[in-house]
């Protein structure tokens, strides 16, 4: 198994492998401001062309539903319905909302679902390149096309949940608000910030010799989760979980307490860390499922690190969490990187 080399992470030709996806990270806000920007009059438009007419549902069709559905589903007035697999529900008509997230726009099962849509006569709203494949299968007299140019998935959604919320089908979803969340992130984890005072470093040092067990109460704190346990395997070619209380629990529960004569250096048994997502969400349930696992972390010698968001919309929280979480997992890669 590679050793971590912590100092790799204030090393300046280290970072510099990682330079590109850094630069990536870096640019989120810019892209959120960006994609508002340039969809804002399209947005007017969309919004004057319903002139305050509910549907009877709201469809999120195609593959990026599911972000859609985590900030959508506990706040929309109208039904609600995510729908990621190919085409669309049966019983989906005139009367309904059919809402695509398309960054690429070149995706086959998207641009089928859309056209499915505009055939049986849907509301359709979609956000995606213009000219690209998506875009050519949702023209139609009641299609509207939000114009998304960076590819991003986080930006393409800021600009959709924008005009949801004008509509009064979703949450307020400000694009300054959740781009000044990202730039903050940016600045604090950024490679020229050292690890004495840069969170996503520490971190990094953290899952060095673990195996992350992540976990989010609320929903979009959870997608986050899992986002960032894909992100881990993938930095360190290790295990990392993502799961509810009661799916990450016998994990910590079955950690045998440590072993003062453990070499602390020999990988064949890494331990849990437990990495809780905290974005402010005070529900009843999520107290006690935080509280369960912290108690049962502290019982088992399992260490607990934090990340937490303080930002003002749902959206910014989870985009300041995701961010904060990717640049820790690009830390572990640069560290690992060495051997």
């Amino acid at each position: 198994m590679a050793e971590f080399d912590e100092a790799r992470l204030d090393d300046a030709e280290a970072l510099a492998a990682a330079d590109l996806r850094l630069r990536e990270l870096a640019e989120s806000g810019a892209r959120v401001r960006r994609e508002a920007g340039e969809a804002a009059d399209a947005i007017v438009r969309a919004v004057s062309e319903r002139g305050g007419e509910r549907p009877r549902a709201v469809i999120a069709a195609g593959p990026d539903s599911r972000l859609l559905r985590a900030v959508l589903e506990p706040w929309c007035p109208v039904p609600f319905v995510a729908w990621p697999a190919p085409g669309l529900p049966g019983w989906a008509g005139s009367l309904d909302l059919v809402v695509m997230l398309a960054p690429q726009g070149s995706d086959p099962a998207a641009a089928s679902a859309v056209a499915e849509a505009v055939r049986r006569g849907c509301q359709v709203v979609v956000a995606c390149r213009p000219g690209s494949m998506v875009a050519e299968h949702a023209e139609g007299r009641w299609s509207t096309l939000l114009p998304t140019t960076t590819g991003d998935q986080l930006a393409t959604a800021v600009v959709m949940l924008d005009f949801l919320h004008r509509v009064g089908l979703g949450p307020s979803c400000a694009a300054d608000e959740v781009a000044a969340s990202l730039d903050a992130v940016a600045v604090a984890a950024s490679p020229h910030t050292n690890l004495a005072a840069n969170p996503s470093k520490e971190l990094a040092i953290a899952l060095a010799e673990a195996l992350p067990l992540v976990w989010g109460g609320s929903t979009l704190a959870a997608r986050a989760a899992r986002r960032l346990a894909e992100q881990f395997r993938r930095s360190s070619g290790r295990s990392a979980l993502a799961g509810d209380a009661e799916h990450l629990l016998p994990v910590i529960e079955a950690t045998r307490p440590r072993n003062l004569f453990d070499d602390p250096v020999d990988g064949s048994d890494l331990r849990p860390l437990l990495i809780v997502l905290d974005d402010g969400a005070d529900d009843p349930v999520v107290r006690e499922q935080r509280g369960r696992l912290q108690t049962a972390a502290a019982r088992a010698g399992v260490r607990v690190e934090a990340l937490a968001s303080d930002a003002g919309s749902e959206v910014a929280r989870y985009a300041s969490l995701l961010l904060a979480g990717s640049y820790a997992a690009e830390y572990l890669g640069v560290g690992l990187a060495g051997e």
